[in-house]
């Protein structure tokens, strides 16, 4: 498991997947959130506004991400 630090209060999930850098483009993250392949704290997540804060972890294509 990775560790993500963020300077605010709170990250977008699909900015955090592009800033993690599991995803390529805001575009990707769309369709992978939508489809139903990322999960927040273990549960798929379709809300690609979805704010996450420090304690919350994400998760695709087997690799998890937390954030601090």
């Amino acid at each position: 498991m990775r560790e993500i630090q963020i300077q605010s209060e709170f990250i977008k999930l699909d900015a955090l997947l592009k800033f993690a850098n599991l995803v390529s483009s805001g575009g990707e993250a769309k369709i992978r959130i939508s489809e139903g392949e990322v999960l927040v704290n273990g549960e798929p997540c379709l809300m690609r506004g979805k704010k996450l804060r420090p304690g919350d972890t994400v998760t695709l294509d087997g690799e998890t991400v937390k954030i601090i």
